[in-house]
Formats: C-alpha cells, structure tokens, sequence
C-alpha cells in the first residue's frame, strides 16, 4: 500500500470524520462537495472534531492544527482528486446520485486512483460498472464516531482485484482503524447487519405508538447492559441517514410501515432541524457535549 493522498467525497457527518481521522494520520486529504456553501459548514464541523479529539483522545491543540493543516476543500471535482490514490465516497444513501456520481467520478479521476464506498446499506456491485473501473472499486465503511468505535469494514464484489482488497485492509489500519475484511458481499456488512434490525425495530415501536423514545432506549440499556439505546444511536448516526435509509426501504419492499417511519422522521425531526447530536438536537437534545431527556 503506497497511498498518501486520499480524497473524501461528501463532508457530512460520517465524511468529515473519515477526512480529519485520516489527515490525524498523517495524510494529505481532499474534501470534495458540491458547493462551497456546503464546504464551509464542513469546516465549522471539523472545528468542531478538533475539540473531540482533545477531549477523547487527549490531543494536542498542536496535533489537531497540523491535522486540519493537511486538509484542502474543494468543490470542483477534477481539482479533488487531481493526486488521489484513493476516493473515499461518502454521499447520501441514493443510488441515482451515487450512480451520477461515479460515472463522473471514473471520467475524472487519474488511471491509478482507487474507488472506495463508505455506503451503510447499498453493495458495491451495485456501482462497479459506473465507476468504469471495477477491479479498483469496493466498499470501505466505518462506524460513526470513527476516532473511538475504530472499525473499519472492507468488502470486496466479485470483480475487485485481490491486491486492491489488501491495498485498502493496509490503509484502513494505517489510519488507526481495526480492518475487517468481507470476503463476500452481504447487505449491511456485518456492523449494520446486526444495528439495522435494531433501529428499524426501535422506529417501528414509536411509530405504532407501543412506547416513547426514552422507554424505548431504558428498556435497552437496562436489560442488555448496552451504553446506549437505539434512538441515541440514532442520534449519532444522523436522522437524515435513517430518514433515506427507511424512505429507500419502503421504495423496495412497499411495506406502508417504512414510509410511515420515513415521514415521522422528516415531519418531526428534519423539517424542524433536529437532525441528530451533531446538530445539537436529534431525539434528545444536546448541550455542552452531554445528553438531556
């Protein structure tokens, strides 16, 4: 593995910590979003990820300025990805738009570069002939909070070149991860395979109005000894990413119950802004980095 310059596409939530994650390592990363109204939000989030890795990891102001130093924004994707060894991609959970994406993406980017999803519940088979290079295309996906729950799980389609699959095993602990390699697809991966189930069965207790969220999570944390319930797990992982997720769910299978939790979360959540802790307010609302019912 001979990568050094890695470029993220999209600096949401989850992508704006694979990027800062991966220049506190050492690497000269690329941020790529579609404007630069979108990229200055990504700024004011990696700001925020500097007072985290103070406070979580016991970082230096210094180790964290040089991190951020190693970062560069752009919304031009030519220029992103102009050195890239490998794209990290990191765009909403929409096949259509991770269609255009990289069919943009693999007339774009140099010969060398190497293709990585970090999509939560779609499978890379799903993308490689868009990406016009699929022996160099797989997935690459990582918990939310990447610095502390440090997984990262690598799964290979029945194309991707065996040496890119251990290329990107090798990144993945080089920027301080636990790699785990998946040899076959499977829908989920293994994290989502488990967490999945859980959360939709969490949302489909509050959206038929069995208990409320704060029950919900009690009952959990009590009787499994987990740190957190489902909802607050929510919470971290983004109310948008479970609002597509459920919409995309109901799409596939027509079950009316995943619509009816897709426009819970945009009638209750988005469209009054509380899109999870990153936001300040999701489920529970957020203040001065703790957790209030």
């Amino acid at each position: 593995m001979n990568y050094k310059h890695i470029t993220v596409a999209g600096s949401g939530v989850l992508g704006s910590q694979i990027a800062f994650q991966t220049a506190f390592k050492g690497f000269q990363v690329s941020i790529y979003d579609i404007n630069d109204t979108v990229l200055e939000t990504a700024k004011e989030r990696l700001q925020g990820l500097k007072k985290r890795y103070q406070e979580d990891l016991a970082a230096t102001q210094e180790d964290v300025n040089e991190a951020y130093g190693r970062i560069s924004f752009y919304s031009d994707l030519a220029a992103a990805t102009a050195d890239a060894d490998l794209v990290i991609e990191a765009i909403p959970e929409v096949v259509d738009i991770k269609v255009k994406f990289y069919n943009e993406l693999g007339k774009t980017a140099p010969q060398k570069t190497v293709f990585a999803t970090n999509s939560s519940t779609l499978l890379p088979s799903q993308f490689a002939e868009a990406t016009g290079r699929p022996a160099q295309f797989l997935a690459l996906h990582f918990a939310n909070e990447i610095w502390k729950n440090n997984t990262a799980e690598v799964m290979k389609h029945p194309g991707t070149d065996m040496n890119v699959f251990q290329d990107v095993l090798q990144f993945a602990e080089a920027i301080g991860m636990v790699a785990l390699p998946l040899h076959k697809e499977q829908p989920g991966y293994i994290l989502n395979s488990l967490l999945v189930p859980l959360l939709e069965s969490a949302q489909l207790l509050l959206s038929r109005g069995i208990s409320d969220v704060e029950t919900i999570d009690k009952t959990w944390k009590i009787a499994t000894g987990a740190p957190l319930g489902p909802f607050a797990i929510l919470d971290v992982v983004g109310i948008n990413t479970a609002y597509h997720i459920s919409l995309a769910k109901a799409k596939a299978t027509g079950n009316a119950e995943f619509q009816k939790i897709a426009d819970m979360l945009k009638t209750d959540y988005i469209d009054k802004g509380k899109l999870g802790k990153a936001a300040g307010e999701g489920f529970y609302s957020y203040t001065d980095g703790g957790k209030s019912n």
